[in-house]
C-alpha cells in the first residue's frame, strides 16, 4: 500500500527531480541531426553525476545505460547506441536520478529537425494528455480518475494506448506501488492523499495498441511500426492539488 512521504523525503525527491530536469535541459540543447543516442546518454550521465546523484536506470534489472532512448516506433526502454538521429525522427528520452536514496523520473519526446505534421500532433496530444490527467491529481480523488482523464483525451483523437505499460509510485525505490494505468474507468484504486509521490506517464501510439519486445528483452516497439510518444513527470500530491518535482523552477500546483 502506498504511503505518504515525509517532508524530508519530499525535499530529497524534489532535488532528485531537479537533477532529472537539468539532464533533460542538456538533452534539449543537444538534440539535432547527426547526434547519436549514445552521445545523449553520456551527456545525461555526466549531468547526473555532476550533481551528486546516480542514474536510477543504470544497472536496474541489468539495464545497461543511464537513459532510455526510444526513437520513432520504439515505445520505451530503447538502448542508447550508435544510431544517428535523422531529420524527421522523434525520440523519447526517459531519465531517472537517485539523490541520497530517493528517485526522480521523467520522460519527454523531442523532435529532430523538421518532423511531419502527424508526428507533431502525436507529440502534442501525448504531452497534453499528461496535464489532462494531472488535473485530477488532488487529495480525495481516486487514482484512476487520472487514468480515465488521460485515456479519454487520447482516444478522442483516434490514437491508442499500450495495454501493458503504465505509470507507478516512486520514492526510495524507482518503481513502487501502485501501478497507474493510462486508461480505464474513473473512481477506482486508492484515494489520493497529501504526500503521495507518483510518476504519471502517458505512452501513446499513432496506430494500434499492440507492442513487441525485442530479443534484448528490453526494447519495446509498436507491433505495427507506428510512431509512439511518451511524456512523464514525477509529482507529489499537495494539500489542494499537486506539485511537479521533475522541474527546474518550482512545480505547478493543480
Amino acid at each position: 500500500m502506498i504511503s505518504s512521504k515525509s517532508p524530508r523525503e519530499i525535499e530529497l525527491m524534489r532535488r532528485a527531480g531537479e537533477i532529472v530536469a537539468l539532464a533533460h535541459q542538456a538533452v534539449k540543447e543537444m538534440i539535432q541531426i547527426g547526434v547519436t543516442t549514445k552521445m545523449i546518454d553520456q551527456a545525461v550521465e555526466k549531468t547526473i553525476l555532476a550533481n551528486d546523484a546516480t542514474p536510477s536506470f543504470k544497472g536496474y534489472n541489468g539495464f545497461p545505460a543511464a537513459t532510455c532512448c526510444s526513437v520513432n516506433d520504439t515505445l520505451v526502454h530503447g538502448f542508447p547506441s550508435t544510431y544517428v538521429l535523422k531529420d524527421g525522427d522523434i525520440i523519447s528520452v526517459d531519465i531517472g536520478a537517485c539523490y541520497k536514496g530517493y528517485h526522480g523520473d521523467s520522460a519527454w519526446t523531442y523532435a529532430v529537425g523538421t518532423i511531419s505534421n502527424e508526428a507533431q500532433h502525436l507529440m502534442d496530444v501525448t504531452r497534453n494528455s499528461l496535464f489532462e490527467g494531472l488535473k485530477f491529481a488532488k487529495p480525495g480523488n481516486h487514482l484512476t480518475d487520472i487514468s480515465h482523464a488521460i485515456g479519454e483525451y487520447v482516444y478522442s483523437f483516434g490514437y491508442s494506448i499500450p495495454y501493458d505499460y503504465s505509470g507507478h509510485g516512486i520514492g526510495s525505490h524507482l518503481h513502487e506501488d501502485p501501478a497507474i494505468p493510462n486508461f480505464g474507468p474513473a473512481g477506482h484504486g486508492i484515494v489520493l492523499k497529501e504526500g503521495m509521490t507518483l510518476a504519471i506517464e502517458p505512452m501513446v501510439h499513432r496506430g494500434k495498441p499492440y507492442t513487441k519486445v525485442l530479443n534484448d528483452e528490453w526494447t519495446v516497439k509498436t507491433k505495427d511500426g507506428s510512431l509512439a510518444a511518451h511524456y512523464e513527470h514525477t509529482i507529489v500530491i499537495t494539500k489542494d492539488g499537486y506539485e511537479i518535482l521533475t522541474t527546474l523552477h518550482g512545480g505547478k500546483n493543480g
